[in-house]
């Protein structure tokens, strides 16, 4: 959100639930960190991926047409989508940190005017979480949302290795 030249970032809270019986065991934690999610109490995992994109359709539109292509590509109903506006995504708490917010202020710079969430969704990790937002913007530009010939500005980033990487 941006207010008096300002820009703020909404943080969704959000609790970490870990395998208690795996709790001290490192080559579980380092498992869940190569698949670039955190396990849960029942030994799912949680992916959470990130898309800024540009289009001149207002934000009704979007999300409404977002809402259509999730059915048609068949994203999982477990898929937590959120859209945020001048490029600045919802962020959960356990996301909330320097490599990403840096990445946020550089699309808001760049004025980019949304940002699509995925995640925290269970049973999907981060990469799973980019293919998904992959599928729907590739969706979109074929949408309404964009005039033909409009040219396509995005970027999508998961983490991965401790560092956000953008998807191919």
């Amino acid at each position: 959100m941006v207010t008096d030249g300002k820009l703020y970032i909404l943080v969704l809270p959000r609790d970490i639930m870990v395998n208690s019986s795996k709790k001290r065991d490192q080559k579980a934690w380092d498992k869940w960190a190569r698949n670039g999610s955190i396990g849960d109490i029942n030994g799912r995992s949680y992916g959470e991926a990130y898309a800024f994109f540009d289009c001149s359709a207002p934000r009704e539109q979007v999300a409404e047409e977002i809402s259509y292509i999730r059915d048609l590509v068949k994203t999982p109903k477990t898929a937590r989508l959120r859209l945020g506006e001048r490029g600045v995504p919802c962020i959960s708490h356990n996301s909330l940190d320097e490599e990403l917010l840096g990445i946020a202020l550089d699309a808001h710079k760049a004025k980019v005017k949304y940002a699509l969430t995925v995640g925290p969704s269970p049973c999907m990790n981060n990469r799973q979480a980019a293919d998904e937002l992959g599928a729907i913007l590739n969706q979109a530009y074929l949408s309404p949302l964009y005039q033909q010939d409009e040219p396509f500005r995005g970027r999508i980033v998961y983490k991965e290795n401790g560092h956000y990487v953008d998807r191919d």
